[in-house]
């Protein structure tokens, strides 16, 4: 909660400065990564409990969703300072970089793509689970424990 929280920050921070970059565009796209890649972190760590993997697969899966959340903020920020065009014709409004710049930021989105995709393939894993253990957590909920849901006199 604590890494969303801050992505959140960071990308309203960003929102402030935004005017300042190089590619304003690129600047807009940057907060907002900052700001939903930080709510995105924040929903996933209420659910993080939930996610059932071996411990390192499940520490691979934090490793891959703090990168690929934080590089996408800062990847997009640094686009927007260098005023590349990213390889996206909407956000570039007809700004483009050095070549080593737009092959840094090309490679930088590269890497959190794959990342994100990781990290996106292990939770759904990790949050798989069979009838059986599924009907054990409803019958241990706090509705099923509290009666209020009742069974059907053909149950």
């Amino acid at each position: 909660m604590w890494h969303g929280m801050l992505l959140f920050l960071l990308g309203l921070i960003t929102g402030l400065l935004e005017h300042r970059f190089t590619n304003v565009r690129m600047g807009l796209a940057a907060h907002l990564e900052g700001v939903m890649n930080g709510i995105f972190l924040l929903a996933l760590s209420a659910a993080w409990n939930e996610v059932r993997l071996s411990y390192p697969v499940k520490v691979t899966a934090y490793c891959t969703v703090l990168y690929g959340t934080y590089a996408n903020w800062l990847v997009t920020s640094i686009a927007a300072i260098f005023g590349t065009a990213a390889g996206s014709p909407i956000t570039s409004a007809g700004h483009s970089g050095l070549p080593w710049q737009e092959s840094f930021v090309a490679i930088g989105f590269l890497s959190v793509t794959i990342a994100m995709i990781a990290t996106s393939v292990l939770v759904l894993w990790g949050l798989r689970g069979t009838a059986a253990e599924l009907g054990d957590r409803w019958s241990h909920s706090d509705l099923a424990n509290r009666g209020l849901m009742e069974k059907t006199p053909n149950g």
